[in-house]
């Protein structure tokens, strides 16, 4: 990423030249898909106070980032920060967008190679509940209480975990390991 600074009272010491570096390029992997960015860094003084605004150009909408403090680092990495967060839910709006199936124009990359499938989400039920083997008779029992699709038990009488599944029909299904 092409940085350029405008407003900087002297030269930024070596250590806080690298922190900035490093926070730049941290930025720089989340914007930098197609090609290198650059970043304007405008640095005004009032009185005692540093105001940092950065701006960066991204997917046809210019990111800000405004942070005042009386450190010069602290606010600019204030700013790096709020730019940070805009990238990030830009990139996530414009996944959304792409993968509701609108046709993609010729300047941007295609979904299917940038971004994986959907994020796959487990649900962890009963974890903490430890319960007593059942014969199949009793867990049909069971299942007629409750309003529900399947029922997970331990099978007393074969000492496995078995899934009772509601079909359609009314009928079940039985699976067993």
């Amino acid at each position: 990423m092409k940085v350029s600074y405008r407003g900087i009272p002297g030269e930024l010491p070596p250590k806080v030249q690298e922190k900035l570096d490093a926070k730049f390029a941290k930025l720089s992997k989340l914007l930098e898909r197609r090609g290198e960015k650059e970043a304007h860094v405008v640095i005004t003084t009032e009185r005692h106070l540093y105001k940092a605004e950065i701006t960066i150009q991204f997917y046809d909408h210019q990111l800000i980032g405004i942070g005042s403090d009386a450190d010069l680092f602290t606010a600019m990495s204030e700013a790096i920060e709020k730019l940070e967060k805009q990238a990030v839910k830009q990139r996530a709006k414009w996944r959304e967008k792409r993968r509701d199936g609108e046709p993609e124009s010729a300047g941007e990359e295609p979904a299917a190679v940038s971004e994986p499938a959907r994020e796959v989400r487990v649900f962890r039920v009963n974890h903490h509940e430890r319960r007593k083997p059942m014969t199949l008779e009793e867990a049909l029992l069971e299942f007629d209480g409750a309003d529900r699709d399947y029922l997970v038990y331990r099978d007393a009488e074969r000492e496995c975990v078995s899934v009772l599944i509601r079909r359609r029909d009314g009928h079940f299904d039985l699976i067993e390991t």
